[in-house]
Parts: structure tokens; C-alpha cells; sequence
């Protein structure tokens, strides 16, 4: 029981690393507020995890929605402890075909609403003693040239992450951040069917595409996440983790 009685705000968790994250959290011992869009699937996890969750329905691309999360975790746990910033939208497009609405839209989610959601919990966030998870991405340091606004974002992530630690560890509050690699979420099987690759893709990977030819899962991320949201990470902050199965930052050139 890792996190025995906190209370975690973790955004995008109505699929996949979110609510993975959820259902370990809360094996762990918290109670979680589920934030997504997806109301359906919210009230499954809902259901299936019971009294130890609250589900909080609201689009991060309305600026009143950070301080509506709060308000959700403050009603239903009456504390907050930790927030995860895992929310994210990803559409691809490169230089030539990006468009301004679709980078203020990548920006606005993956970002921006990151920074307001702490900035409205940093009071209960400073009086539990807590802690920020950013989920950024591999991507941060370069990324494919078709996600290059999500690269961008995940980029502005990584700096929010470490610039709050450097601005904040005399209030005791934490802020650190993980940088998957490539995870076999049910929206990345889906985005490379639509690119081309047979239903069994995933079974299809080699060495030459990634080392251990198995991606990693949505709950191996999870219980690397436990220990960062947990007191056993205590006094670490500002860290960037990069959670990959690739040892060269950046990886190979596009071809």
C-alpha cells in the first residue's frame, strides 16, 4: 500500500496509461479523481473500482476545467496529494501541413492546461506536501516529423516540470517527469492500422524496430509511475526519467 490515503488527480485516465495508472493507484492504496472526455469508459473504471474513485468529465481545452478537477477532488477526498498531468491529444502533422488551430488545440491540452491544473491545486498541493507527475514523451527531445506539434508540447512540458521544482521545492512540493517510449496503448494500435500495419502488428516486431521486440505496456508504465507519487521518491524533484527502450536519445533518423 505505496499510497496508502492520498488523494491523485490524474488527467486522461478514462483509457489508456490513465487509467492503467488509475488501477494501480488504487491497489496501492489512493483514491483517485478520473478525469477524461470519455464518459462511457468513465463510469465503467467507475464501477469496477468502486468507492475509492470519483470520475470528473470535463474538456481541458475550456479554461474553467482546471479548477473544476480540483473542486471534483476537494468534494469528493476533502484533500489533494498528488496530481498527473497525463492528458494528452495527438494528431499528426508536419511542417508543411500543421495548422494554427490544430497547434493552439495540442498546445492548449497537452500544455497549457497541465500549467493551470497545478497552478489551481498548488495550495492543497503545498499543505499535503505533495507532488506533480508530468507524463511527457520521448518525443520531447526531437520527435517524428509528423507529430510536431505533440513534440512541441511534450518539449514546453519537460521545462514547465523542471523550472516549478526549481521555483517551488521551498514550498515542498515536488514536480517531476517521466518520458515514455513507445507504449502499446489502444490509441497507438489504432493510429498504426490506420497507417497501414496488418491487425497483428504488434506481434509482428523485431529487434530492428524495437529491442526487446515487444513494446512496453500501459501497466509497466504504471508501476514505474507508483514510486514518483509516492514518499519513497522523497526529496527527488525536478528529475526527468526517460522510460525507453531505445539507449540513444532521439533514436535513428528518419529514413
Amino acid at each position: 500500500m505505496r499510497l496508502k490515503d492520498k488523494v491523485i488527480i490524474i488527467t486522461g485516465a478514462t483509457s489508456g496509461i490513465g487509467k492503467a495508472l488509475t488501477i494501480r493507484a488504487v491497489a496501492e492504496g489512493a483514491r483517485v479523481v478520473i478525469h477524461g472526455i470519455d464518459k462511457v469508459n468513465g463510469q465503467k473504471l467507475v464501477d469496477h473500482l468502486g468507492k475509492n474513485v470519483t470520475l470528473c468529465i470535463a474538456d481541458l481545452e475550456d479554461a474553467s476545467t482546471p479548477k473544476k478537477i480540483v473542486d471534483c477532488a476537494l468534494e469528493a477526498f476533502g484533500q489533494i496529494d498528488s496530481v498527473v498531468n497525463n492528458a494528452a491529444t495527438i494528431k499528426r502533422s508536419n511542417l508543411l501541413q500543421i495548422t494554427p488551430e490544430e497547434f493552439t488545440k495540442t498546445l492548449t491540452i497537452n500544455l497549457q492546461s497541465a500549467l493551470f491544473l497545478i497552478q489551481a491545486a498548488f495550495p492543497h498541493l503545498k499543505k499535503s506536501g505533495g507532488s506533480v507527475l508530468n507524463i511527457g514523451s520521448i518525443n520531447a527531445y526531437t520527435g517524428e516529423s509528423s507529430l510536431l506539434a505533440y513534440s512541441i508540447s511534450k518539449a514546453g512540458l519537460q521545462t514547465l516540470t523542471r523550472n516549478l521544482a526549481n521555483a517551488h521545492g521551498v514550498d515542498g512540493v515536488r514536480f517531476n517527469l517521466i518520458n515514455p517510449g513507445w507504449i502499446l496503448t489502444d490509441r497507438e494500435y489504432a493510429d498504426q492500422i490506420k497507417k497501414g500495419l496488418p491487425e497483428n502488428w504488434p506481434n509482428k516486431l523485431g529487434p530492428e524496430n524495437i529491442p526487446f521486440g515487444k513494446m512496453s505496456t500501459p501497466e509497466q508504465l504504471a508501476a514505474a509511475c507508483i514510486y514518483w507519487l509516492g514518499d519513497e521518491s522523497k526529496p527527488f524533484t525536478g528529475s526527468i526519467v526517460d522510460l525507453e527502450q531505445f539507449s540513444i536519445i532521439g533514436r535513428n533518423p528518419e529514413k
